[in-house]
């Protein structure tokens, strides 16, 4: 990885390509590739999100003199245990020649200043039991809940 710094910022119109790169790769890792990739319309409606100013979602990337290295999904919600809104990141990913070099932690502290800005104190993740990297990073920057995530299709 190249000794510039790594700045955090918003998703622009600009960067669909390499965000699209990004996002598959993410996708890729969490085994949506191939016959089981994400439809072309869900990847196009996600962007469309991001890229509202009606929707709740919001996304960040981290660029490295015009390369994008890095991206974070997250979405502001209300919370029934709190009366401020809180903050669900629902995705995170770090280019793999990027990993090791504190992309990750400048993610999360760019949803942390986006909270802030907000006055949410509150974010909230999940990951695989079994993503050791990921979880190495989370465990020094935030608590473990102990909570499972459970799922079920209603449709």
């Amino acid at each position: 990885m190249s000794a510039a710094p790594v700045s955090i910022r918003p998703l622009h119109p600009e960067d669909y390509a390499d965000w699209q790169d990004l996002w598959a790769q993410y996708n890729a890792f969490y085994g949506r590739e191939g016959d089981t990739a994400l439809d072309s319309e869900i990847v196009t409606t996600t962007w469309k999100r991001l890229m509202s100013d009606e929707e709740p979602v919001y996304g960040l990337v981290a660029d490295l003199g015009r390369a994008l290295v890095g991206l974070t999904h997250f979405v502001f919600h209300r919370n029934l245990i709190h009366i401020a809104d809180t903050c669900y990141m629902q995705d995170l990913f770090t280019a793999e020649a990027a990993r090791g070099h504190g992309v990750g932690r400048k993610l999360i502290d760019g949803v942390a200043d986006a909270c802030r800005a907000r006055g949410v104190g509150d974010i909230y993740w999940h990951t695989q039991a079994s993503n050791k990297t990921a979880r190495a990073l989370y465990d020094r920057l935030a608590r473990n809940t102990d909570f499972l995530v459970y799922r079920t299709d209603v449709g």
